[in-house]
């Protein structure tokens, strides 16, 4: 396991998340925090997401502001996400149901949405391609990642993961059912569970890993960030209930690195 790997950034209004990993230059990846946008509470401020009860005007303006201060060549691609193991092309047209995008097509933005989910960042070291998931327990046990990661057209030796910031396991309560399918899958996954006196908690990070080493992804790197316990950069479905969305951003510029 690498070591935890990512600052905040200040850029304009916004603050994100960005990930120190020896990704290509052209390769721009990051995760927003939910600080500077539009919205009202409990969605203050920066949500993203269209599909949590937030104004919609609200969430436009949002998204808008996430492309003129993160300097972004165009909107992203946003999913209707499903916690399936489906994974698109980007681009594609209207609105589409997965839980997973990649591309090889510069200025293509791959997006995914999360409050405690975890979102999986990945691109080859030729930057030819990349890929954002979505991978919430449900998704991490039907496979969401090795799906992903057959599809993409690069050996898998030749890919890097970043684990952005999701729900730490001492705040993630699981049902002893979730545990025993996790080790059924792979008995690997036995270490990424905690016992505590009061039952089973899942560290999401750990498990991403495990789903990556176990498709042969073996260069990964954490944020290290929980989103339960930082209130003040993150939403977090699991503390509040009723709440926005971060996104998880990649693509692959046209020339250098975007400043």
């Amino acid at each position: 396991m690498s070591a935890n790997t990512s600052e905040v950034i200040q850029q304009g209004r916004i603050q994100w998340v960005k990930p120190h990993w020896p990704a290509p230059a052209r390769v721009w990846a990051g995760t927003t925090t939910r600080t500077g946008g539009y919205s009202r509470a409990p969605f203050d401020s920066l949500n993203l997401a269209g599909h949590v009860a937030d104004v919609d005007e609200a969430v436009q303006a949002n998204r808008r502001l996430l492309v003129g201060d993160l300097s972004l060549p165009g909107q992203p691609q946003w999913l209707a996400q499903c916690h399936s193991t489906r994974v698109v092309k980007v681009p594609f047209k209207g609105i589409t149901q997965a839980d997973a995008a990649y591309t090889c097509e510069p200025d293509r933005i791959c997006a995914v949405l999360t409050a405690d989910c975890l979102p999986v960042l990945l691109c080859d070291r030729d930057a030819t391609v990349v890929a954002a998931i979505h991978a919430g327990w449900r998704g991490l046990l039907a496979g969401i990642i090795a799906r992903t990661v057959e599809i993409l057209p690069v050996q898998r030796q030749h890919l890097l993961a970043w684990l952005g910031p999701a729900i730490g396991v001492v705040h993630y309560q699981v049902g002893e059912e979730v545990y025993r399918q996790f080790v059924d899958v792979h008995p690997d996954y036995c270490h990424c569970f905690r016992q505590m006196a009061d039952g089973w908690y899942l560290d999401m990070a750990a498990a991403g890993e495990v789903a990556l080493q176990a498709v042969g992804v073996r260069q990964v790197y954490h944020s290290g960030l929980c989103t339960y316990a930082h209130g003040e950069y993150f939403f977090s479905y699991r503390r509040d209930a009723t709440t926005g969305r971060m996104a998880s951003l990649i693509y692959i510029a046209r020339a250098c690195e975007p400043t």
